[in-house]
């Protein structure tokens, strides 16, 4: 058994020198310069104390990955890893438990929540279909897509505009507004078939903002800035509110039960989690079929793709298309439990952490995307204090992810196959 190494004590100072150099640059103009009116105010002592704070953090931490342990840690990062991760033949997932104790929790959980849980927990679940629909198109087959949110805007403002201007409500938009997010999807691949990697984010992002300075600038037709009002969901022709309009019954009426506001949650949180639920067996079944398989391939390599006979213009419309639409079911649900949409609810700071879910979760993973969809939608919420600072935490969380985890929360796996008799191996 060989002899720990010596701690190298000259190492530690010199990398914890480096990392006293790049905080006094990150933060120094951030938290050492305080505007006051048309001047500023120098805070020398706060940028002190953090750079102080990061110096004894990273002093501390480069003694301890010295260590036997430490160095085992950093195996460990080392070892990620890279494409897809294949378990044993007679591997069971532990999700054949989870899943169902999972589906029975949020079957009892409206019946326990008050109407702040029901409405973050509704966010939550937007952002696993938007984050769902996202995986398709990069995660699957590869493709950067930066204006994922104008295929959300269309599924959002094709309720408000359908309300105003045709009178359809909840139930006639939602399947029409995947259709049309679709068809903005196919719209949007036939320009960008020949393009890739950088240049395909940045026809994507100007789609994104094309869709969103149209909604801001159409005033007469979208209201502009001031946005539009959405119909809520109705349940067989009954309405959750106190009174129904043009002489209709409301819902707890029309059952003899009390009036509560939080029905009309209630039921945007059961119909969004039953439609989730649909999402995730087709986007599970898709990817186990040929058009997923081939998306992979598409992913990994395009010419190699190709050269196997696989028609790559409808592969990309394939992941464009079945993406966008899911966005636009997305956007129906978000403008009915908004009751309100604007254009400013569509920024590019949405597509940015749409993505980041995406990528946090795992390229091609469905349970990491719907874990981290979670957790970047909710914990917001429960730290309100830090709102100013979510971009900063967010941009933390991504380096950490990447070094830590650089194939996303949760790696894509395989479940083995056993070699058939008399096969060679």
């Amino acid at each position: 058994m060989s002899a720990a190494k010596p701690i190298d004590i000259k190492k530690s100072v010199v990398d914890t020198v480096l990392a006293g150099l790049i905080s006094l640059i990150v933060f120094g103009p951030i938290v050492g310069v305080v505007l006051d009116g048309y001047s500023f105010n120098l805070e020398p002592a706060r940028v002190g104390l953090l750079v102080a704070i990061v110096m004894a953090g990273r002093f501390a931490m480069s003694l301890f990955l010295q260590t036997p342990k430490g160095v085992k840690i950093l195996q460990g990062f080392e070892s990620g890893g890279a494409g897809v991760h294949v378990q044993k033949p007679d591997y069971k997932s532990r999700l054949r438990w989870i899943i169902p104790a999972l589906i029975v929790i949020a079957i009892v959980f409206p019946i326990f929540a008050n109407k702040y849980l029901l409405t973050v927990v509704i966010l939550g679940l937007i952002y696993v279909l938007l984050g769902l629909g996202l995986n398709i198109v990069v995660g699957l087959a590869g493709l950067l897509d930066l204006g994922y949110v104008a295929f959300y805007a269309i599924g959002a403002y094709g309720l408000a505009l359908g309300y105003q201007y045709l009178g359809l409500g909840f139930w006639t938009v939602l399947p029409l507004a995947a259709i049309a997010a679709a068809l903005a999807g196919c719209i949007l691949g036939f320009p960008v078939l020949r393009m890739h990697g950088d240049y395909l984010a940045i026809v994507t992002l100007g789609f994104g903002e094309i869709i969103r300075l149209v909604l801001n600038n159409w005033l007469s037709f979208t209201g502009g800035p001031n946005g539009m009002s959405a119909p809520s969901p109705t349940f067989m022709g009954l309405e959750f509110v106190r009174k129904a309009k043009d002489g209709g019954v409301p819902f707890h009426e029309f059952f003899g039960i009390d009036y509560n506001p939080n029905f009309k949650f209630m039921f945007i949180y059961i119909v969004l989690f039953l439609v989730v639920l649909l999402v995730l067996y087709i986007k599970h079944r898709l990817t186990r079929m040929p058009i997923g398989r081939a998306w992979e391939a598409l992913r990994e390599d395009e010419i190699a793709c190709r050269s196997m006979g696989l028609n790559h213009v409808l592969v990309k419309l394939s992941a464009f298309t079945i993406g966008a639409s899911t966005a636009g079911l997305a956007g129906v649900f978000f403008a009915s439990y908004q009751g309100f949409v604007n254009p400013s609810s569509f920024n590019f700071f949405e597509s940015a952490l749409i993505l980041a879910i995406v990528v946090l979760g795992g390229l091609g993973s469905t349970v990491g995307v719907v874990i981290t969809a979670f957790v970047l939608t909710i914990t917001p919420e429960l730290l309100r204090s830090f709102a100013e600072y979510r971009v900063l935490l967010l941009g933390v969380l991504m380096v950490v992810m990447m070094i830590w985890r650089p194939r996303g929360l949760i790696r894509v796996s395989r479940t083995g196959v056993t070699p058939r008799k008399g096969v060679a191996p």
